[in-house]
């Protein structure tokens, strides 16, 4: 999956640790789904697409 976090938490000016504490994760836990490395649960989706001010349907979409 595919995400555009890291791109939307730079447009409003977010470190990877600010939005982790904010979500209740670690920083390494941002990094990871920033890279692909890792999918949130469902719960953690909705945080980010909350802190990030936007939907889970424009965060994450499917491999192309």
């Amino acid at each position: 999956m595919e995400n555009s976090i890291r791109e939307r938490r730079k447009e409003l000016g977010l470190s990877q640790e600010e939005l982790a504490k904010r979500c209740g994760v670690s920083r390494q836990t941002v990094n990871a789904i920033e890279n692909n490395k890792y999918d949130p649960t469902l719960s953690l989706a909705f945080a980010l697409a909350k802190e990030l001010q936007t939907t889970v349907d424009t965060l994450f979409l499917p491999e192309r």
